[in-house]
């Protein structure tokens, strides 16, 4: 893939257990140097059908990364704008590496929040505790499992929409 072309681009990679999941081309939104938002067309191939909520083609997602948080939190819209939820990914602090990209390493956890709130779910805790990142660098386990906890916390309460401005 080619290098962003203008000032506003940027690739986001995804990274699990040290090997680049995914790489894309996103528009640079806002970067205050915490807080990078990026808006992204669904990169996956075809529809994902999670059960729960369907990504397909023309799905747009305007997702948070932040360099302070252990957790990115992607906004998903149809692509005539209906909301469908957000999916929230447990990664390490986002940085932006000697490429440009944003760089997100993704530890196994995730949280879906439904458009309506009703629907606040936990996923990959088998694969969490699968990973060895506990016996590995227990201080990041940690991190990870506050961080799950703190946005199903502000789901549940209703905040969650809030914490993303």
């Amino acid at each position: 893939m080619s290098a962003p072309s203008a000032p506003d681009a940027v690739h986001v990679r995804l990274v699990k257990a040290g090997r680049t999941k995914i790489r894309y081309p996103a528009a640079l939104l806002r970067d205050d140097g915490t807080h990078a938002v990026v808006r992204a067309a669904w990169a996956g191939d075809g529809v994902r059908d999670f059960g729960f909520v369907r990504f397909a083609p023309g799905d747009v997602f305007t997702e948070h990364y932040w360099r302070d948080r252990w957790y990115a939190v992607k906004e998903v819209r149809t692509g005539d704008g209906t909301l469908k939820g957000w999916y929230c990914d447990i990664t390490r602090p986002v940085v932006r590496g000697a490429d440009g990209d944003l760089l997100s390493e993704d530890l196994d956890l995730d949280l879906w929040v439904s458009a309506d709130g009703a629907e606040v779910i936990r996923l990959d805790e088998d694969e969490f505790a699968d990973s060895g990142l506990a016996e590995r660098d227990p201080a990041a386990a940690r991190e990870a499992t506050r961080a799950l906890d703190a946005l199903e916390l502000l789901a549940r309460q209703g905040r969650f929409p809030a914490l993303l401005s």
